[in-house]
């Protein structure tokens, strides 16, 4: 069941693609797969059904669904360049980490720390917020969130820290 839930995040970020911006659509095929995120990993514990393909598969649809909302989003909105050369900035971090992560452990890792969580969290909100809150200032504070969140990570995967370091 979990797996189910997580793939249809997969299903929902594929539909994100396809609806204008702003529409309905949009914001429910974005909830949709924002809520399957959400309550996947719960499901897992709860039905004591967690294995190593449902964390792999949650990992590749989350990056469809981050993949899917920069596609839509990222030319919808007027941000200048120092905001998008900051996301390129949190991005080489995030692909440092994978590398040290397969250099260190032999494997790819995940870093399951709470900053990545609230990382997750308002990067989330960001795109419900883009008509009430000006997209620069939101987006300022979701980089900033990432960014702790990625440097955290960095010496987490460094320090081989076991507890939220999980295994892909």
């Amino acid at each position: 069941m979990a797996n189910l839930i997580t793939a249809l995040r997969i299903v929902f970020s594929v539909g994100l693609l396809f609806c204008p911006i702003p529409s309905s659509a949009f914001f429910a095929f974005y909830l949709s797969a924002g809520f399957t995120d959400m309550i996947d990993g719960t499901v897992a514990r709860i039905t004591h059904t967690e294995s190593e393909f449902g964390s792999r598969l949650d990992t590749a649809a989350d990056f469809v669904f981050v993949a899917a909302c920069l596609i839509k989003l990222l030319p919808a909105l007027s941000i200048p360049a120092w905001l998008y050369a900051w996301i390129a900035v949190i991005a080489d971090i995030k692909s440092i980490n994978a590398i040290l992560g397969y250099v260190t452990q032999k494997k790819f890792v995940a870093v399951h720390s709470v900053m990545n969580k609230v990382t997750g969290g308002v990067l989330f909100i960001f795109p419900l917020t883009l008509f009430v809150i000006d997209p620069v200032f939101s987006a300022s504070v979701v980089c900033l969130v990432a960014t702790f969140a990625a440097v955290q990570e960095n010496y987490y995967i460094g320090n081989d820290k076991k507890r939220i370091i999980k295994n892909m």
